[in-house]
């Protein structure tokens, strides 16, 4: 029987990892280029054509840009980008973040954010700098909730998030190549073993 990669919305399915630099031209642009036009006018501020959707793919595969993608049937439907510190005037690493219209609304941006703050601290980065456009509601309240300062400026958002201020998040590392589904189950698996050793013991009523 033939092997299906047809992309189907099963959540719980997705993984999270870092692409590999010989992967990223093509799983990476493969997405961008898949995102509705109002996806891809929040990510890049613009509505842009599928030529610089190419050019900005083999950018971002040779100058050392990380991708920390979230994965589904072999296909990047979420993507992290850390840009190296040198490509930005003020020497802050810039990131950035698409997730396609299927996929939202299942917590992926918040595990890509953790994870790609987790592949900051491991590079030693103390600052992350972040741009979006003034109208993409769901980036600037992701940045927000990971402590970005955000300031208007010609159409766009940009602001910076103090890495020494992150609260340490061992899960983010797990969640690399771990399945969402999984990771779900033990955490829930956890809780409810902590319930039942708080009701055998008495422990958390109160004195």
């Amino acid at each position: 029987m033939p092997h299906d990669d047809t992309f189907r919305a099963r959540p719980g399915f997705g993984y999270v990892r870092t692409l590999s630099q010989d992967e990223e031209l093509t799983l990476l642009r493969n997405h961008l280029l898949r995102l509705d036009p109002q996806s891809r006018h929040d990510r890049f501020n613009g509505f842009l054509d599928d030529g610089f959707i190419a050019r900005y793919a083999e950018k971002c595969a040779n100058d050392g840009t990380i991708i920390i993608a979230y994965m589904e049937n072999g296909e990047v439907r979420g993507a992290a980008e850390l840009h190296p510190p040198e490509q930005s005037p003020d020497l802050l690493p810039e990131i950035a973040f698409s997730v396609e219209a299927s996929m939202r609304r299942r917590g992926v941006g918040s595990v890509l954010f953790k994870r790609l703050i987790s592949e900051a601290r491991w590079k030693g980065y103390r600052k992350l700098r972040v741009t979006t456009g003034a109208k993409n509601q769901a980036m600037r309240a992701l940045a927000c909730k990971f402590g970005a300062h955000l300031v208007f400026s010609h159409g766009e958002s940009t602001g910076t998030i103090d890495l020494r201020n992150q609260p340490q998040d061992e899960l983010a590392k797990l969640a690399i190549d771990t399945p969402f589904g999984a990771m779900r189950a033990l955490l829930n698996f956890n809780r409810a073993c902590w319930r039942l050793v708080s009701r055998m013991y008495g422990l958390g009523r109160a004195a």
